[in-house]
């Protein structure tokens, strides 16, 4: 044997790389694990680190389950692992009980996605810790059984994801002092609702060192806690299934949280965007880099409050990500007080990629105030501007000079006027060498040829204009999508290509 295998670094970077480059390459799991498991039988030098890449990271209970002399041939009869059932097995004795625990201070990682193995652990000690290096743990369970969350958690846990809230949480400043990701992704509302957001805020403004946040809408007090944290650095906000907005109540509590001084990423996955609004209103951002609500309803005031509110969290110099958008198109009334949304934004010089989809968004937007966006975001490589209620009013020529502002832009999806050209593409000579995707088909064209020589002639890298096939009751998006693909025919024809069929045909 090389003496290079005697030193324990170089061993278990050796490993290391057998359990890494099996897992991601295209072989199964069970090959890393089989060789891994060849390696630790080889001599005693290779076992004790061979054993622990092996167990380091579990799917489940049943592989230790398995270590149990007694259940060993009822798992794995057959070969076929997971195909039995323990409804009538008596659970673990005090004798296999250590045969299930043999292995689990080994276990660094472990998703835990279903109950009704528990039953056979129910002679283990509730103050037993069953894992006592566990790094990351994933608990997603019914809630019923969260009395046995007890038994998983372990005080080196870093990274914590659960489906159900459990007493012991509130412990969580002193039992899990290491605790820097937690994740609680509540299942749809029931009875238990209350009481198990009331613990999870107290849970929250117990933690001292989160990194990442994702949960349920938090109360003012809890937001307040976490805007005092150095360490956090994005939080993610998800509403639950069919939760009533009395279950977010924010108070009249107008006091401003203290600056979110290294937060980089803030997402609101909710019904409605007043909470959004509320919390953006009363925060400083100035590390904010993404932001992202994906709301079910979004109507115009709500949106352009929400957009003035972002202008104004001081995240002007790096915000870079936004992404704004409403999963039921529902109209609502436009004021003659009504602003165009986009304006809120012209002071982000750092964006990168702007995505609003919500009915409206492209409100009062021409030429000259889409030339006005692309002069303020030179860095901009995506903008995604989807709006099905405005009729488009930017041309062509308003389009290409916003353009020569933006040389970096990758992706382009929006309404244009296509119906009316101003343009000579012979007598211009832009080009726009790097838009390689664009998208216009909810817009109407009525001469397919002259389009497709304008796009032919000024973006090179276009060779077809994408479409998204989706039926909206106010637009004949059908007839529109027919004469796009015509569009597409003739570039077909300019490019030197057979012209595709079209699925209208």
């Amino acid at each position: 044997m090389h003496q290079a295998l005697f030193v324990c670094e170089i061993l278990l970077n050796i490993f290391s790389h057998v359990d890494q480059s099996l897992s991601l390459s295209c072989c199964p799991r069970s090959l890393a694990r089989k060789s891994l498991a060849a390696l630790a039988i080889t001599c005693k030098l290779f076992h004790e680190p061979a054993m622990d890449f092996l167990w380091a990271d579990l799917d489940g209970i049943v592989p230790l389950l398995g270590c149990v002399t007694r259940l060993n041939p009822i798992i794995y009869q057959n070969s076929g692992m997971y195909l039995w059932s323990s409804q009538d097995i008596e659970p673990l004795s005090e004798h296999e009980a250590r045969q299930f625990l043999r292995h689990a201070p080994r276990v660094r990682s472990l998703h835990v996605g279903t109950s009704k193995l528990f039953r056979l652990l129910a002679n283990l000690s509730i103050e037993t810790c069953v894992f006592p290096s566990l790094f990351s743990l994933s608990f997603m369970v019914d809630h019923p059984h969260a009395k046995y969350l007890r038994l998983f958690l372990s005080p080196t846990l870093r990274q914590c994801h659960l489906s159900v809230m459990h007493p012991d949480l509130k412990y969580i400043a002193t039992h899990f002092t290491v605790l820097e990701h937690l994740s609680i992704e509540l299942r749809p509302v029931d009875d238990s609702i209350a009481d198990d957001l009331l613990l999870l805020y107290n849970s929250i403004r117990s933690c001292k060192k989160l990194a990442t946040l994702c949960c349920p809408p938090l109360d003012w007090a809890a937001w307040r806690h976490i805007s005092n944290l150095p360490t956090l650095l994005t939080v993610e906000t998800n509403e639950p299934c069919r939760a009533p907005p009395s279950h977010w109540p924010l108070g009249r509590d107008t006091h401003n949280f203290a600056p979110f001084c290294n937060l980089t990423g803030l997402f609101f996955y909710v019904d409605t965007a007043a909470y959004t609004i509320a919390i953006i209103q009363h925060s400083e951002l100035p590390s904010l880099q993404d932001f992202v609500m994906n709301v079910s309803v979004l109507p115009y005031t709500e949106a352009e409050q929400l957009c003035r509110a972002l202008s104004q969290c001081k995240a002007d110099q790096n915000l870079k990500h936004i992404d704004i958008t409403a999963r039921r198109p529902k109209v609502g009334e436009l004021s003659s007080s009504s602003l165009t949304v986009i304006t809120q934004f012209f002071g982000f010089t750092q964006l990168r990629t702007l995505q609003l989809e919500f009915p409206h968004c492209c409100f009062n937007l021409y030429n000259n105030l889409l030339l006005g966006a692309m002069t303020s975001w030179p860095h901009i490589c995506s903008l995604e501007l989807l709006d099905i209620q405005t009729l488009p009013t930017v041309t062509f020529r308003g389009l290409f000079t916003a353009l020569l502002q933006c040389p970096c832009l990758l992706n382009l999806d929006m309404s244009i006027d296509a119906v009316r050209i101003d343009i000579d593409p012979t007598a211009e000579s832009f080009q726009h060498t790097t838009l390689e995707s664009l998208k216009l088909t909810r817009s109407p064209v009525t001469d397919a040829e002259a389009v497709a020589r304008i796009l032919f002639s000024m973006l090179p890298r276009i060779d077809q204009v994408l479409d998204q096939r989706v039926s909206v009751d106010s637009w004949n998006i059908d007839l529109y999508l027919q004469q796009w693909d015509e569009v597409n025919r003739h570039l077909d024809l300019l490019n030197g290509r057979e012209p595709r069929n079209s699925e209208f045909e």
